[in-house]
């Protein structure tokens, strides 16, 4: 990183209210982060410290900031007692730095490296999680946020990263329970403490009169943020990593886990000032005006990132159907039960293996346009992400569309959407409801582009 992408990184990161301790790797070992996965203590309930699994030995983890059209290394090390992957959630990446085990590479075993690099073709905001164990890797702390910076810089005065993710934890800092068969047949099992970067309503000071980038980022196994703001005129800029060709204002919007919201606005000209937003009717974070009046009077605008444009005259229509499993559950040998409450397509996800690869959700050939039809056929949630590609949520049944660019669809009860994208990135590529114990109970399989 040279000096100016340094300070520019630090500065942001200092939004978080502590400084995160970035670990670069040494300029000789040819990596630009390096990220330690392994057990570590930390504070987030108010009387105890959690036993948490995080990123180099702290939450939040390392925001890792790359460059649009520019490669970065990462190396991983895992000081776990159990064999782990990363992901990189939104990013359009070979198949092979995907992070999904088996499918794409064979999982970082404990005592191992492996070394991710890639070039993100896109900007925008993105986040890193393993893709293995995912209830309790994800919902003991593995999870945090990556920036891809654009290739010019828009210009903005401050750049705020938040996570928002709720802990499964006790006031005295020890864990409740991640998962529950009850509550992972329905919405998922809720964390007890709501926190941004790790702290409960947390307050940033951002310059007085400035234009101010807050991106949130749904790091949270359950949760479906219903986010609205107050204090300033909020507009919302960018969805899912992908900037909006008309950014609006910011009435209520809806975040499931994996999705992410890039929010704009000005800072009020007066130093002392606060901006609110919410999660429903409670704060999630303030922002508080400090400094000299930088008199800014709009918003710098984000470049569009560069999506293929289906052919939508020409898409092959492919249809899926998100339903409950009401078979009876199997009994494994030992004697524990294998839930399967979710299905695709009448098809609950039952893992995989090394020598156990079961069949795509649907072949789909290189170069090809395609239009998924997406039916939510339950009363719950279901947030459905896309790896390896970038769709344009086209209509619903339920909303009225303004056509954008994701990678995480949020589905609601008896929701049908239409989303489009060219199938140009070769591989066998995840699909499935970020709910994460959704996903560990058959809302999940893959497609294959070839």
């Amino acid at each position: 990183m040279d000096r100016r992408q340094f300070l520019k990184t630090s500065s942001a990161l200092l939004a978080f209210g502590s400084l995160p301790k970035i670990v670069l790797a040494k300029p000789s070992d040819g990596f630009d982060y390096e990220l330690v996965v392994a057990p570590a203590d930390v504070r987030i309930a108010p009387h105890g410290n959690t036993p948490a699994w995080c990123f180099n030995g702290h939450f939040p983890a390392p925001v890792i900031r790359a460059k649009q059209h520019q490669p970065v290394r990462i190396r991983v090390v895992n000081k776990l007692t159990e064999p782990t992957t990363i992901h990189w959630h939104g990013l359009r990446i070979p198949i092979a730095m995907d992070g999904v085990p088996f499918l794409s590479q064979r999982p970082i075993m404990p005592g191992e490296t492996f070394d991710y690099e890639f070039t993100p073709p896109d900007a925008g905001t993105f986040w890193y999680h393993p893709h293995m164990n995912s209830v309790e890797q994800l919902g003991k702390g593995l999870v945090g946020a990556l920036i891809v910076d654009e290739a010019v810089d828009p210009g903005f005065d401050a750049d705020v990263v938040m996570g928002l993710k709720n802990w499964h934890i006790r006031d005295d800092g020890s864990f409740t329970a991640l998962t529950t068969p009850r509550n992972a047949f329905r919405m998922g099992t809720p964390g007890r403490l709501m926190t941004v970067n790790g702290k409960t309503a947390p307050t940033y000071y951002v310059p007085t009169g400035g234009a101010i980038r807050a991106r949130l980022v749904n790091i949270d196994n359950t949760v479906t943020y219903d986010i609205s703001g107050q204090g300033a005129e909020l507009t919302i800029v960018s969805i899912d990593g992908n900037p909006i060709a008309r950014p609006r204002p910011l009435e209520q919007h809806l975040m499931g886990p994996g999705m992410r919201l890039d929010v704009g606005f000005i800072a009020p000209h007066q130093a002392g000032q606060t901006i609110t937003i919410y999660h429903k009717h409670d704060v999630l974070v303030t922002f508080k005006t400090v400094g000299a009046d930088k008199q800014r009077q709009q918003l710098p605008s984000l470049p569009l990132n560069p999506i293929p444009s289906p052919d939508l005259d020409n898409a092959e229509v492919i249809k899926f159907a998100f339903e409950w499993d009401a078979s009876i559950n199997p009994i494994e040998k030992n004697g524990e039960v294998n839930y399967r409450f979710w299905t695709i397509n009448r098809k609950a996800w039952e893992g995989m293996s090394a020598g156990d690869i079961p069949a795509p959700l649907a072949k789909l050939k290189r170069g090809k346009s395609y239009i998924f039809e997406l039916a939510n056929l339950t009363q719950y949630h279901h947030p459905i992400h896309l790896h390896g590609h970038t769709f344009t949520v086209l209509a619903s049944n339920k909303q009225t569309i303004e056509p954008f660019h994701s990678d995480t669809v949020l589905l609601g009860q008896n929701e049908i959407a239409r989303i489009a994208f060219v199938a140009d990135n070769p591989g066998r590529w995840m699909y499935h409801c970020h709910v994460i114990e959704h996903l560990k109970t058959g809302l999940m399989g893959y497609i294959e582009v070839a």
